[in-house]
């Protein structure tokens, strides 16, 4: 089903976005001080390709460990981001949702636009991992959380 989903994904709108996302990572490179975030643009934009099946989710959920891209620096970077590139890449994720939206199939693919979106606004911090990795990653932070509830 995935297969199927990621196929009709981008064939609808997908392509354009994906591209949009390496466009971004070529100008960012180009830059060199973006080169950061130029990888980040062609992760996401793979991502953006073919999303079913994978998630976006933070490295400190992650792994359990703050970084440079998830403390105050990341925001940073995520403020610079926003103001150079995001907010474009945001709204093509936006306007693509609402054609989506205008048919009944095309509601999980404008869910996905709108969660591309979200990513888009604040992608510094964030790495694509496959769901299940992601939720054996938020089932284990809520066992230690439990664990050290437990322990007060």
């Amino acid at each position: 089903m995935r297969t199927l989903g990621n196929i009709l994904w981008f064939i609808l709108g997908g392509a354009i976005m994906g591209l949009g996302w390496w466009l971004a990572g070529l100008v960012a490179f180009i830059t060199i001080v973006g080169i950061p975030w130029a990888r980040s643009c062609f992760v996401i934009g793979l991502f953006s390709f073919f999303p079913f099946g994978q998630e976006a989710i933070a490295r400190d959920e992650l792994t359990q460990k703050e970084d440079i891209g998830t403390g105050a620096l990341g925001c940073f970077g995520n403020v610079l981001w926003f103001i150079f590139f995001g907010w474009w890449l945001a709204l093509g994720h936006l306007v693509a949702a609402i054609a989506m939206f205008i048919s009944i199939i095309g509601i999980p693919f404008g869910i996905q636009h709108i969660k591309l979106a979200a990513i888009a606004l604040s992608p510094v911090g964030k790495t694509i991992v496959s769901k299940e990795v992601a939720a054996a990653a938020r089932m284990h932070n809520a066992q230690q959380t439990v664990s050290n509830l437990r322990k007060k």
